[in-house]
């Protein structure tokens, strides 16, 4: 199994855009800025080269990684991948690992799987350290509920295109 490397790119360009919309003043942006005690001054001195750029980064990072966390079919690899003659398609565990994905391979493909990956990692991963953090920069539960609630949605779409684009 390969990485789909257009899905990637593609699901990597998820955050800049939902954060577009999510965080335009007429959504969520006013009240980000409130809770995040963010002011207007704050925003003109940012490099928003630099932030796009490293922003991008790490969301081709996050899109790999939501790669991996949803489509089921890379876990017979990790499992599988200090049998002998793994890399060896002739040998007994490369034709177990072909017979497996030409019968499973395309099982729980899709983007609603997928989406269901993000909305999870969203809530169980994000949730917690997005969380602990804020509360010890005292931040309050607006800033907390925003800014999971958009990467609960980011990483439900982002995931739901790396899992079901096949």
């Amino acid at each position: 199994m390969e990485f789909n490397y257009l899905a990637i790119i593609v699901a990597a360009l998820v955050p800049t855009i939902v954060g577009f919309v999510y965080y335009n003043p007429k959504v969520f942006g006013t009240a980000w800025m409130k809770a995040a005690d963010v002011t207007e001054e704050k925003m003109k001195g940012a490099n928003m080269a630099v932030i796009f750029g490293v922003s991008l980064v790490l969301s081709i990072m996050l899109a790999f990684w939501q790669n991996v966390a949803s489509v089921h079919q890379f876990n017979i690899y990790s499992i599988l991948m200090n049998e002998p003659g793994f890399e060896d398609p002739n040998s007994e565990v490369g034709k177990y690992i072909a017979d497996f994905m030409a019968k499973y391979g395309n099982n729980f493909r899709t983007f609603s799987h997928g989406a269901v990956h993000g909305v999870l990692a969203g809530l169980f991963f994000v949730l917690p350290v997005m969380g602990t953090n804020a509360m010890f920069e005292r931040k309050g539960f607006k800033y907390i509920a925003i800014n999971v609630g958009y990467w609960i949605v980011t990483l439900a779409i982002m995931s739901g295109i790396v899992c079901g684009w096949v």
